[in-house]
């Protein structure tokens, strides 16, 4: 595939890309039709526009400058649109629930394709990490679904992605003083690793912006309503942990270029990898707009901060692109081998190094005081009540024993080292780094 440096593109005027309503309000695609991955991909560009959206705004209330100001929502009020844009492409007879499986989807097969392409030890650590627990929350929501909507998940996600239990919610839920990582250094770090810190915070906020919005949206069911505030809680905690990864050392105005160059990227991966030409087209239209807006945080950086771009991106031209493709080997080597670990401080380790004492088991001991009380796991008892035994979409059994009986909930694995192989983690020291 031909190289693409967005620096090199001569850019349109940032008045010049504006949309009008007809333009800003396209054809949504049909969700009985629809490839999985066309879903996801405007899942993720959704949440990318939102997070330009907050940073943007962060920035303007921090500048005391006017000028600057207004050229931030000049680009803002473009970036505006193109999110108006593309979260019209959801149906309108796509139910919360339905469109949660594209969200958990997207996790899971986003944050693994990152994973294996992603140099940084620690920053791949994070991934793994979180990884397992979207694949659970996977797993919780496409029960509920078959359960109150008679739904078949495997369907959304159109066979990519195994649907089956992983470290249970249950066992996710930290104390917060394990929900940070040590930050990575803009001045050595991959350029891979910096995009992959941007795409994946920015997806995991968009998660939990959605879960914070509808949670009391959810009229189907109370359960309904509690799962969302759980796993919600849950994708907070993601967040904490991807935006600690981020190296805030940089000034706001190099932030905002590589927030633009974030966008370019994701953009013209959009592009490359659609399959609905429909779509295909407002990807690339996104990216001339993106490639403007990337231009004025070039010039701005030059102006205010006399800077060249190349000292926040030495090299404009794009790593490989990112494709979203099914990862279900990678995904069950995690569930073998890293289901039990946990969070200590900055340091993923397994559940058996931690003391009596820990974090972990204080906070546990508060929001998991009555098991029963758990959404999670009480959707998943009512699934197996009414049908006999849960939903699931494997192409072979759970690569852990003990998550393999279909008739009962496991609530101990990653939570209670009696219930925890020791396979399942890598016992006696710190994890300094998973496989690929």
């Amino acid at each position: 595939m031909q190289s693409f440096n967005p620096f090199e593109e001569k850019p349109m005027p940032i008045d010049k890309i504006y949309m009008d309503w007809n333009m800003m309000y396209p054809q949504p695609y049909n969700k009985n039709t629809v490839d999985a991955y066309t879903k996801t991909r405007i899942i993720l560009m959704n949440g990318t526009e939102f997070e330009a959206q907050w940073f943007s705004r962060n920035f303007s209330r921090h500048c005391t400058n006017n000028e600057l100001r207004r050229e931030l929502a000049m680009v803002r009020r473009s970036e505006q649109q193109q999110q108006k844009r593309i979260s019209c492409l959801k149906p309108k007879d796509e139910t919360i629930l339905e469109h949660t499986i594209g969200y958990e989807q997207l996790a899971v097969d986003l944050t693994a394709v990152l994973a294996q392409k992603e140099p940084d030890c620690n920053v791949r650590n994070a991934l793994n990490f979180a990884l397992l627990e979207d694949f659970d929350h996977l797993y919780r929501y496409s029960n509920l679904l078959n359960l109150e909507y008679n739904v078949y998940p495997e369907k959304l996600v159109g066979g990519y992605t195994e649907i089956m239990p992983a470290r249970p919610t249950i066992s996710e839920h930290r104390h917060p003083n394990d929900s940070i990582f040590d930050y990575i250094d803009n001045k050595t770090a991959d350029i891979k690793t910096k995009l992959h810190v941007n795409i994946i915070t920015a997806a995991e906020q968009q998660t939990m912006n959605y879960y914070m919005n509808v949670a009391p949206l959810y009229c189907k069911s109370d359960i309904g309503r509690r799962l969302y505030q759980e796993i919600g809680m849950i994708e907070e905690e993601h967040v904490s942990q991807y935006e600690s990864l981020k190296d805030t050392r940089a000034t706001w105005l190099e932030d905002l270029l590589m927030h633009e160059y974030t966008e370019c990227y994701l953009y013209y991966s959009c592009a490359m990898t659609e399959t609905d030409n429909r779509i295909k087209k407002i990807w690339e239209e996104c990216l001339v707009q993106e490639i403007a807006h990337l231009h004025k945080a070039k010039e701005l950086l030059q102006k205010y901060e006399n800077k060249d771009w190349q000292q926040v991106i030495p090299c404009g031209e794009f790593p490989d692109i990112l494709q979203l493709s099914p990862n279900i080997e990678y995904v069950r080597n995690i569930i073998k081998t890293t289901t039990g670990n946990t969070q200590k401080e900055e340091k993923v380790v397994s559940l058996f190094e931690l003391p009596p004492n820990a974090d972990f088991y204080y906070y546990q001991n508060i929001v998991n005081n009555d098991v029963n009380s758990v959404a999670s796991h009480r959707v998943i008892e009512q699934y197996i009540r009414n049908r006999g035994k849960d939903y699931r979409y494997e192409l072979a059994p759970n690569p852990l024993m003990v998550l393999r009986n279909r008739m009962c909930d496991n609530t101990t694995l990653a939570r209670n080292p009696k219930g925890t192989p020791v396979s399942s983690t890598v016992a006696g020291k710190t994890i300094d780094c998973y496989k690929r």
